[in-house]
């Protein structure tokens, strides 16, 4: 779900960049040194599952796993994005440097927002640990398309278009992310409960 370098307009780059910069500020001053490890294989993580593109416009579709880094790190998902989008970007020229605040904004702001929404049903097990888990994934791969689609729009008419085509495909996507997001949280609910970010403990 990168955008491009050279599509978004200069207003919408400085104010995303602005609220990447100030989320990536507070997840590093919230990012326990015992944590950083568990952030580190999260950002691995994301890397990874995100390799994998379906062009789609300006855009692309493929997983991305915020909703179980918020899950596991709270606030620290900001730097893990940040870090994964930064390989990413030097490696494979996914993205790119100028919009790199703004692609971190819009993957890490769901995962942390879905993080203090579902965090009681979190505290839970079993099914309703699950459910919990599955609203977070979904949603915040939800909301990382509206806020793509929206930056893209406002960017300019010609984007309106690729904006709805681009939140229509990542559909399916929501759905799949809930159910790994589901099973991967409660898993390590049950064998390392210690590396979720207060939410089992």
């Amino acid at each position: 779900m990168h955008i491009s370098e050279g599509v978004l307009s200069a207003q919408v780059l400085i104010g995303g960049g602005v609220l990447g910069a100030v989320g990536t500020a507070i997840g590093l001053k919230k990012l326990d040194y015992d944590k950083v490890m568990s952030a580190a294989i999260m950002s691995a993580t994301f890397f990874v599952a995100s390799l994998i593109h379906v062009p789609i416009g300006p855009s692309n579709a493929h997983l991305i796993l915020n909703g179980l880094l918020g899950v596991v790190l709270g606030w620290a998902a900001f730097p893990a994005i940040l870090t994964g989008l930064l390989l990413q970007a030097v490696l494979f020229q996914y993205g790119g440097l100028t919009v790199l605040c703004l692609n971190t904004f819009n993957m890490a702001a769901p995962a942390v927002l879905c993080w203090y929404l579902f965090g009681n049903l979190l505290r839970n097990s079993g099914t309703r640990a699950f459910a919990g888990a599955f609203c977070c994934g979904s949603l915040a791969v939800l909301l990382s398309t509206v806020l793509t689609a929206a930056s893209l729009a406002l960017s300019g008419d010609a984007f309106i278009e690729p904006a709805g085509i681009l939140a229509a495909s990542h559909v399916p996507i929501m759905i799949i992310e809930g159910v790994i997001t589901g099973f991967a949280y409660t898993f390590l609910a049950k064998v390392k409960p210690e590396v979720l970010h207060g939410s089992a403990a």
